[in-house]
């Protein structure tokens, strides 16, 4: 382990730096010996470091979720080329190339803990050992390895002797009863972490071999925490079931507001999305908004929780737009717009005339009426044009008996101008 430690010497300066300025911050609180001054100067390290690694933890969730897109590609190359490993390289590389995805982008967050992680090691172990490292110097030393938290020292270990643990004035019962309690509940934190991703936020609609090797590591990550945890000091184990819970937090976070698109955990989203849509009419913030524009930018790819996010506000009278807003519907503004108008205006409904028989059609024809529209006969003008042509009909004057003979031919005559006739020759 001093190799390793040497290796990453150049960050235990930093790392002692921040936790004794943390140490002097609770210290005038707490007290400056105590092992809360301590370990919450512990935890504040790790709240600081997983704030600086946030970006990098937003590229590993688009990594992983590029990497789930790419499973099928992926197993169609390695049946393709099976047998010719370089190929299969080669073209894995260039499937990774074209999609702009990196595999190890996944691993930044925990490649990146892993200086501070050593660091922090390191820094306890020259505690427990009594050696003054980066810029704690021997009061600040002397400090530390009086500080308990509750009963064991910061420095100590499961497996400590029980000579060393009397030197930090401590039993080797409680220190152990400590770290046991530690290491069990650093071992939930992961499982939990990883169980979740594995029910809520995994696309259900590809079953890839990823799902299965996220799967393995939802059980190996809790017995390697367990294994090594027993080796690690308390005060690394402080640090590592903070930043566990921090993780946990954050992972429920995404899963709760950034689902990946096909798991459960998208469902329940757009589930909740659709109802505050729909009692507000509109989108609010720039997340909800986010989530629209893909799913509308999606079309015809769209999964069936999406499409059925679609639909639903379409039967409530709404339409997605592109930019991620969302606006009432054609439809339903006219459909609106025409209830209003039925409500508002109440005409009375026109009652359709009497049907005549034929001989009154024919003696109205003879005394120069015009024929009146039965209910069988179909109106080619609208309403208000008939109703207009009857109000224009009543305003002329009556026309002089025998003016309808002239217009209209009677029965048996022939159409058109007739010729008088010529006085009879007595």
């Amino acid at each position: 382990m001093d190799t390793i430690a040497s290796l990453f010497s150049f960050i235990t300066t930093p790392v002692s730096w921040v936790i004794v300025q943390f140490h002097s911050v609770y210290g005038a609180i707490f007290g400056p010996d105590t092992g809360w001054a301590w370990g919450l100067s512990i935890v504040s390290l790790v709240i600081l470091i997983r704030i600086c690694l946030i970006p990098l933890f937003v590229k590993q969730i688009k990594a992983t979720r590029a990497m789930q897109t790419l499973q099928p590609e992926m197993k169609k190359i390695q049946e393709r080329y099976k047998n010719d490993k370089q190929r299969q390289s080669e073209e894995m590389m260039k499937l990774y190339k074209e999609t702009g995805t990196n595999p190890l982008s996944s691993c930044l967050p925990i490649l990146a803990q892993s200086p501070f992680f050593f660091a922090l090691y390191h820094v306890l172990n020259g505690i427990a050992s009594g050696d003054t490292i980066g810029v704690i110097n021997q009061s600040l030393l002397e400090s530390a390895q009086k500080a308990h938290i509750f009963g064991a020292p910061l420095a100590s270990k499961f497996f400590s002797s029980e000579s060393d643990v009397a030197a930090l004035n401590a039993s080797l019962t409680d220190v152990r009863i400590v770290t046991a309690i530690m290491i069990v509940l650093m071992s939930a934190s992961q499982f939990f972490t990883q169980r979740q991703l594995m029910t809520k936020n995994v696309d259900t609609t590809v079953k890839t071999p990823f799902m299965q090797q996220q799967k393995m590591l939802m059980y190996v990550f809790p017995v390697m925490f367990a294994v090594f945890g027993v080796n690690f000091p308390v005060g690394v184990l402080v640090y590592w079931l903070t930043t566990n819970v921090w993780t946990m937090g954050q992972q429920m976070y995404v899963i709760h507001n950034n689902p990946t698109p096909g798991s459960k955990a998208q469902a329940a989203y757009l589930e909740r999305l659709h109802k505050r849509v729909t009692l507000h009419g509109k989108t609010r913030g720039r997340g909800e908004k986010s989530i629209v524009k893909a799913i509308v930018a999606k079309g015809r790819d769209r999964n069936e929780f999406e499409r059925k996010f679609i639909n639903g506000l379409s039967k409530a009278g709404l339409a997605a737009q592109a930019d991620g807003t969302v606006i009432k519907s054609d439809a339903a503004a006219a459909a609106q717009a025409e209830d209003g108008a039925t409500v508002a205006t109440t005409t009375p409904k026109r009652q359709q005339p009497k049907r005549q028989s034929k001989s009154q059609r024919h003696s109205a024809k003879a005394a120069g009426e015009s024929e009146p529209k039965t209910s069988l006969t179909k109106s080619d003008e609208p309403e208000d044009a008939q109703r207009g042509g009857q109000s224009a009909a009543a305003k002329k004057p009556a026309q002089k008996p025998g003016a309808g003979g002239r217009s209209k031919a009677q029965s048996g005559q022939r159409k058109g101008p007739q010729r008088p006739k010529s006085p009879s020759k007595k």
